[in-house]
């Protein structure tokens, strides 16, 4: 709240309530705030910029409220009667639906109840995403103590802790300490009484641009009414065959299509097939091209993976506490499926509960790949190993093809670009070679580094797990590598300790481990290439060695597949370890995947929702 100057306190009479300036001359608050308009003039005087004094203002859009508590459209439009605008930042908004999306936020008010001419806050959040007769959202105080929503708060903007905009409260419902209730208007409906608030409305998915683009061209349509452009078509054309019928009535104009669309249709890619269609129709700049489609710059080899995205984060809200968010992607957009905080023994019934609904959203025809955005500590976790449902005891690994990534890794802006680059060289190869961290190895973390850079490294392969060489698994995490692989399980061997330094290379013949020995010139562990198995300080290896052996079968499985198609690859290995006779001693059975290529992710890294709900 701090420096939201946009807050205002609005007197009629002896009526006082708030709003909100929603442009340089325009703000929002309630009809019944105004209602005594024409015996009283309106002012307007905004606590956070007292300079500016008390200004005029008059009702320039009402939406129809008749003066009982229950009749619908109290909503009122200001106009500040000033000359230019005022020198105020406005609100900003929220897409529309944030207040109701689980898991529900705190919200935020600013009123003028009596005795508070300077203002009070008020903390509340949303009782349901249900409407109260089609008109407002329930509200119900955030702790049973602190200030209720009274008279005062009528058209108060209600925001998220970050300031952003996502309705307006219009009535307190009670104030004993056993009801502290009230109701608002969310974005939608407030739209519904006022259109020209839903230019200002985010849209997730559409960009600023293409917003003020559909509006500039609704208002070209409106200028031109005897081009006879038909909405009822247009919003079929935008819905598909399978999106929402036609309402009862149809459209009376291609505005009125447009916010249906907009509000009621939940397809994500319909409201930019509208705008596209609806350029075309106007002689405007060309439709773009279907979304459907990749384009030059993200199309690729191997398959274009739809991917559903589990990510899991620390809440904020105690150790044992996590915020996990369901999504899938369709056509390069996300789409939330669901959110919510639990503790971390939740989280597998929870995922299992979502991922069969992620997985309906992606296209008929798509490749599915279940992504496990993680936190680094949980990146061991066995998600491939978790059941599918309560009813169908089928791992997630050999139900889907399924890999994990590191959430921070996911999210640093560096590491996409980098990653986007090696990707585009690994498209045009075949299999790749595995860059190798060997068992009980005396490498350092700063030679890796180097050796994973100069050899362009597409794909690193873990002897152990990563508890059990963080500092290595560590610069594999932050250096664009785009695959690694390693076992769940299992206990490095120890450093030989006569192995001198500077032996750097390995013999595959058995027993050849011994303290002197010299590796073979043409082997894998011959030095002169850079992703060899030798390293810096490595020792030799014993033939029985664990890890050793892990990164023998690893090699040969992956030596001629495409590291596009590693996660399918890895799923056929998953099945395999499940059909065998003794599971637990295949050597892929607690194999785990990292797979990143940011292609498949489109959009920027942020959280659907704040960490602490």
């Amino acid at each position: 709240m701090r420096g939201a100057a946009w807050h205002a306190r609005i007197a009629c009479g002896d009526v006082v309530g708030s709003g909100f300036l929603v442009t340089g001359r325009l703000l929002l608050t309630c009809a019944h705030v105004v209602r005594k308009r024409g015996r009283y003039p309106v002012t307007v005087s905004f606590p956070h910029a007292r300079e500016l004094g008390e200004v005029s203002a008059t009702v320039v859009v009402h939406g129809g409220w008749a003066g009982a508590d229950t009749d619908p459209g109290d909503v009122a439009v200001l106009e500040l009667a000033v000359d230019e605008d005022i020198p105020l930042a406005p609100a900003r908004f929220a897409p529309h639906d944030t207040a109701y999306t689980e898991p529900y936020p705190k919200l935020v008010s600013y009123g003028f109840p009596q005795d508070y001419d300077e203002g009070t806050l008020a903390e509340f959040q949303a009782v349901s995403a249900q409407l109260i007769a089609g008109e407002w959202l329930e509200l119900v105080t955030w702790h049973g103590h602190g200030q209720p929503i009274v008279d005062g708060f009528s058209g108060a903007a209600a925001t998220l802790p970050d300031g952003r905009v996502v309705g307006m409260v219009t009535a307190a419902l009670g104030t004993s300490p056993e009801v502290r209730k009230g109701r608002m208007l969310p974005l939608d409906v407030l739209a519904r009484y006022w259109p020209g608030l839903a230019e200002l409305v985010p849209v997730a998915g559409l960009g600023d641009d293409d917003l003020r683009r559909l509006y500039d061209l609704l208002r070209r349509a409106a200028a031109d009414p005897g081009a006879g452009h038909d909405p009822n078509r247009l919003y079929l054309d935008a819905v598909g065959p399978f999106g929402p019928p036609l309402p009862p009535g149809g459209f009376p104009s291609l505005r009125a299509a447009a916010d249906y669309v907009r509000w009621e249709v939940p397809d994500p890619d319909a409201l930019p097939r509208f705008t596209d269609r609806l350029a075309g129709l106007l002689g405007g700049r060309p439709a773009l091209p279907d979304r459907a489609a990749p384009d030059a710059a993200t199309e690729r080899a191997g398959p274009a993976w739809s991917p559903v995205v589990v990510e899991i984060d620390h809440s904020g809200a105690g150790p044992d506490q996590v915020t996990v968010e369901v999504s899938a992607y369709r056509d390069g957009r996300r789409r939330p499926v669901g959110a919510r905080r639990l503790p971390r023994t939740g989280v597998r019934a929870y995922v299992q509960s979502r991922i069969d609904e992620a997985v309906a959203h992606l296209a008929p025809d798509a490749d599915e790949l279940v992504t496990f955005v993680l936190p680094r500590e949980w990146l061991n976790e066995a998600v491939a190993h978790w059941e599918c449902g309560a009813d169908d005891s089928t791992p997630l690994g050999c139900a889907y093809p399924l890999v994990v990534t590191d959430r921070a890794r996911h999210h640093s802006g560096r590491l996409r670009h980098q990653l986007r680059k090696k990707w585009q060289k690994l498209d045009t190869g075949g299999g790749v070679e595995v860059h190798r961290v060997e068992c009980g190895t005396r490498e350092r973390p700063p030679s890796l580094r180097k050796r994973l850079w100069d050899g362009d490294a597409p794909l690193a392969g873990f002897a152990a797990p990563p508890t059990a060489t963080r500092p290595l698994f560590e610069v594999g995490l932050t250096v664009p590598v785009p695959v690694l692989l390693w076992p769940r399980t299992g206990t490095p061997c120890a450093v030989h300790e006569d192995t001198p330094r500077a032996e750097t290379a390995r013999t595959d013949t058995p027993g050849a481990g011994n303290a002197g020995g010299s590796g073979s010139p043409g082997g894998p562990g011959n030095s002169g290439s850079p992703g060899n198995s030798g390293s810096p300080g490595s020792p030799h290896e014993d033939a029985s060695c664990p890890g050793t052996a892990f990164l023998d079968r690893l090699t040969a499985a992956v030596a001629d597949v495409p590291p596009a198609e590693l996660p399918r690859h890895i799923m056929s290995l998953r099945l395999t370890a499940e059909a065998a006779d003794e599971p637990e001693r295949h050597w892929a059975r607690h194999l785990q995947l990292l797979w990143d290529d940011p292609r498949c992710f489109p959009e920027t890294g942020a959280s659907l929702h704040s960490p602490v709900a």
